[in-house]
């Protein structure tokens, strides 16, 4: 838990630290396109071309940037990268693993820091012919993200069946992480939803939360207050039911056991495949409010929706539709001062796509949405990130094209309109 003043310091540092950046990139607030929102300021990452799959972590004394680019020439494969948000910008990438590493749109990197500063790191790793025949692999940072160590796999199998879609959340004096894990697909079984337990440089054995969920849906992680000095993890993630119907449901740990599925939401999606498009968790800190956000096509009505729940995610309120107009989904999603949330998603604009944000309230209010850039529809074009600095709102996506870039941009949060 972080004190007030801590707080207060790490926003003043970190608006010097975005502000001294937007300086470097242009002096001062750069010129934006047509679909820029005004104060939009490039904060442009050293990565090289054809670079996909970025994400936002922020820990108690950074903003960290992790992306996939491909090696350079004669090299093939891939390398995960890392920056860190600094002063002058993002720092020199560090390479966190590099090799044969499987990359792909939607199955994104992702990365965790324990209770002692400890960062954990995860990626994907090809382990036999098959397309989808991979291995989830996890590495450990004493010093910040400069130096890492592999650990091995996540699982304990070695099938070569899929295993992918990581979500991590500190947890005691680790991290827990989720993944969908296909080892009983090698014998005609379904896609589980398993756990984990990370501590140090220890892999704890892993077990089943959800036997049966969707293939390929990102999975969300959060930890929330449950009670005086008591708090647990939750878990959100596409589920499948027999008559495949795949709404969005969660598992929480009570009594050292993960609670059976509960569906935040009865869409009704009926769905004969996966539609790669999981859901995304925010949750308040020091309270058991939570906000969840997914995106659903249930009715032929495509639409990305933001619910609440004020008790650790037990029971959420009836969702907001935040784009009803046909939307690809893709949501990201961030909590801001005075429980409002903050969600991004890639809209449908024309021939083309947009990434968009808009404010949400507890109560069902929300703002005018809020264009960040303009996007590609392609699958290339990835999921946006977010992350909320001091008094900005930073966001990550693939600027898609021959070859793809990555951009990295923030606005202040005051830019987005009010939940009225």
């Amino acid at each position: 838990m972080v004190g007030g003043t801590e707080r207060a310091g790490r926003r003043a540092a970190w608006r010097v630290a975005t502000v001294a950046a937007a300086l470097l990139f242009g002096g001062g607030p750069s010129t934006p396109c047509a679909a820029q929102p005004r104060g939009w300021r490039d904060l442009p990452p050293l990565d090289r071309p054809g670079s996909l799959a970025p994400n936002l972590t922020l820990t108690r004394h950074a903003l960290l940037l992790t992306w996939l680019e491909p090696l350079a020439a004669p090299a093939s494969g891939h390398a995960l990268r890392l920056a860190r948000l600094e002063a002058g910008g993002w720092s020199a990438p560090v390479t966190v693993a590099s090799g044969d590493l499987f990359a792909n749109w939607a199955d994104f990197p992702a990365l965790a820091e324990d209770r002692g500063g400890g960062l954990y790191a995860h990626w994907l790793a090809k382990t036999g012919p098959g397309k989808y025949a991979y291995s989830i692999l996890v590495a450990r940072s004493s010093d910040g993200g400069r130096t890492w160590r592999t650990l091995g796999p996540l699982h304990e199998d070695r099938t070569e069946t899929e295993h992918g879609f990581v979500s991590f959340v500190r947890e005691a004096d680790g991290v827990r992480a989720f993944w969908l894990d296909g080892r009983e697909t090698a014998r005609g079984g379904d896609m589980a939803l398993r756990t984990a337990l990370l501590e140090g440089d220890r892999i704890g054995a892993s077990e089943v939360v959800d036997p049966r969920v969707c293939d390929c849906c990102q999975t969300a992680a959060a930890r929330v207050v449950t009670g005086p000095a008591a708090a647990a993890s939750v878990v959100a993630y596409r589920d499948r039911s027999a008559e495949e119907v795949r709404d969005i449901s969660l598992s929480r740990a009570e009594a050292g056991r993960w609670t059976p599925a509960a569906t935040a939401h009865r869409d009704g999606w009926k769905i004969p495949g996966c539609p790669v498009n999981g859901p995304v968790l925010a949750a308040g800190g020091v309270e058991p409010r939570l906000a969840l956000a997914w995106f659903t096509a249930a009715d032929q009505r495509p639409r990305v929706q933001v619910a609440f729940s004020g008790d650790a995610g037990r029971s959420f309120g009836a969702p907001v539709v935040v784009d009803g107009e046909r939307p690809l989904g893709r949501v990201a999603l961030v909590k801001v001062p005075g429980g409002e949330a903050i969600v991004a998603w890639l809209a449908v604009a024309g021939q083309e796509g947009e990434i968009r944000v808009r404010r949400v309230a507890a109560n069902g209010r929300a703002g005018a949405p809020l264009t960040i850039s303009a996007a590609s529809q392609a699958r290339a074009s990835g999921f946006p990130r977010l992350a909320v600095v001091g008094d900005e709102l930073v966001v990550a996506w693939v600027a898609a094209g021959e070859p793809s870039r990555l951009r990295v941009g923030s606005v202040a949060l005051a830019a987005i309109p009010a939940a009225r």
